[in-house]
């Protein structure tokens, strides 16, 4: 999941200034973490805290967000979401927003197969973003990891994707259409980030694709990343890089998940 992290930190300074270009430094100091990074991780320790059979973990996903929320309360949340993690008892919001797909990587990469993903993307996904295209968001981005993890080609890829989208519209056309910071929901920000990655070379080359085309950068680049690293991998250097940007609490986590899920592929 650090692919996503990674692309949400980059993208974090273009998020309301965007730049049309793919010639640009990927790390400053003006790049930060965001509400992206802090659900991927909630996300992850909700499935690392839960049963075997992830039986509940809605119920420990709702915790973790909960916590790791209001632990960084100004990351950058949505104003529904910051008062669903501040709720006594945080119920669905009928939400189409791209919240549900920034933070799902660790679905994919902890689900043996692409049933499972779904399976475990509704669970995590329907505690606040209920709404049919914030499901379908999650769970495509869920899906695409899964597919990339098990050596899938894009051709393959893009075949189960266009079952969930219309990806006729490429990168090139994004960037020449762009209109400013746009809607932050998974029917627009989902598609961004497919085309982002079936047009990209590398796992870098997919996230400067996603800065290029303009929108909301930062998340973008999360939904985009996380497939891009399941694909491609993510370069040594560029993953250390992410522990310059995260506090110790979420580089724990971080690190923990990757132990946990590499667990889970032995004991297959």
């Amino acid at each position: 999941m650090i692919g996503a992290i990674l692309g949400d930190i980059i993208g974090s300074r273009f998020e309301f200034h965007n730049y049309l270009g793919k010639d640009f430094e990927l790390l400053t100091r003006k790049n930060e973490f965001t509400d992206d990074t802090v659900m991927t991780c909630a996300v992850a320790e909700a499935l690392m805290d839960s049963k075997a059979d992830f039986s509940d973990l809605s119920q420990q996903a709702v915790a973790a967000m909960q916590r790791l929320g209001r632990l960084y309360p100004n990351a950058g949340y949505g104003a529904r979401f910051y008062h669903w993690v501040f709720a006594d008892d945080p119920q669905p919001y009928n939400s189409c927003g791209n919240g549900s797909a920034m933070r799902i990587s660790a679905v994919g990469f902890a689900a043996k197969d692409v049933e499972e993903a779904k399976r475990l993307s509704a669970a995590v996904t329907c505690i606040s973003h209920d709404h049919p295209e914030g499901m379908k968001g999650a769970e495509a981005t869920a899906v695409a990891i899964v597919m990339a993890r098990q050596g899938k080609s894009k051709e393959e890829i893009r075949a189960e994707m266009e079952k969930y989208y219309d990806l006729s519209i490429g990168v090139d056309t994004y960037r020449r259409t762009w209109d400013g910071h746009g809607r932050e929901i998974c029917q627009i920000s989902v598609p961004q980030a497919l085309a982002c990655f079936f047009e990209g070379e590398d796992y870098e080359d997919v996230i400067r694709n996603c800065i290029s085309i303009g929108g909301d950068s930062d998340t973008i680049a999360a939904i985009a990343g996380g497939i891009a690293e399941a694909f491609y991998g993510v370069p040594e250097k560029l993953r250390a890089r992410a522990a310059d940007f995260l506090p110790p609490q979420l580089l724990a986590i971080c690190r923990a998940f990757d132990r946990w899920q590499a667990g889970r592929m032995q004991n297959r």
